[in-house]
């Protein structure tokens, strides 16, 4: 672990007094020392020397030939841009213009490993450890620095997990700003749209709830109506070809579907105390 260019663990041995390859791959791979300490003590020195504009969740994919390290599977290998036989770990980044330190970090476990006990026992999986999806891995790596005291500035993703209704729920749950990329077909309502409730039918029964009666759009749908006189040229940064720009708009839009219904459903229930909920959904 001494200073050094190179951090594998032949060359991490290789400035050892004694150079004991093996011993330093036992310890590293097999030892049952906690990491969580080392990782907090990396958050702690980290964050004040980099500043970090925005924390990244991220996908680090490592590419395999053999079906013997853990969690390699089949599944899409971001280092090759195609599907491969790799490793694929969820990483949380602290992130600037000009600078990028890994913060927490989790190997996926895919699926086909739940059940390959002949697998989990040669490489020593434990029973415990459970396939979980990615997203919630990334809000386990939120969750962890958060009961250290640490809240990040912002958080940011790309559509990989900025299209799940789930965790852009369960970050405002948790009070965090962020900015997520999302797929073009992602549904949402316009910002001016209003839920209607029915008229009731008779004087048995429950009072019809509002809800917004016409589908959703697509966010492609919604950017292209304001018109192209409603988008602006902007710069961002440079770049190794030049300066990085395009032309944006800005629209306020309403989520949609069950996943971010149902939470702001039961919380506006549970504050009226009466099962009542007006139907409206935040903005974004």
């Amino acid at each position: 672990m001494l200073d050094g260019r190179r951090t594998s663990i032949q060359a991490m041995a290789a400035r050892l007094p004694d150079d004991n390859e093996q011993n330093v791959q036992q310890f590293v791979n097999q030892s049952t020392w906690d990491p969580v300490p080392v990782q907090r003590r990396i958050v702690e020195r980290t964050l004040p020397l980099i500043h970090p504009t925005a924390w990244v969740i991220d996908n680090v994919s490592v590419p395999e030939d053999g079906q013997m390290s853990v969690a390699v599977a089949p599944q899409y290998c971001g280092a090759l841009g195609k599907r491969a036989n790799c490793q694929v770990a969820v990483s949380v980044h602290a992130a600037t213009d000009t600078a990028s330190r890994p913060l927490q970090w989790r190997l996926f476990l895919p699926e086909e490993w739940a059940s390959d006990t002949g697998r989990r026992a040669i490489t020593r999986v434990p029973p415990e450890v459970t396939p979980r999806e990615k997203w919630r891995l990334a809000l386990d790596m939120l969750d962890t620095p958060a009961d250290w005291g640490i809240r990040p500035p912002v958080v940011v993703a790309d559509a990989a997990y900025g299209t799940h209704a789930h965790l852009r729920t369960a970050l405002s749950e948790r009070g965090l700003a962020y900015v997520l990329a999302i797929r073009s077909d992602t549904s949402v309502h316009p910002f001016e749209a209003e839920p209607v409730a029915p008229t009731r039918n008779g004087p048995v029964g429950c009072w019809p709830q509002p809800r917004y009666r016409q589908a959703a759009p697509s966010v492609a749908a919604l950017a292209v109506s304001p018109g192209q006189e409603a988008f602006a040229p902007l710069t961002w940064r440079g770049g190794s070809r030049g300066e990085l720009r395009s032309r944006f708009a800005a629209v306020r839009v309403r989520p949609a579907g069950k996943a971010v219904e149902r939470p702001v459903k039961a919380a506006a229930s549970a504050s009226a105390g009466q099962g009542w909920w007006d139907g409206i959904l935040p903005d974004c």
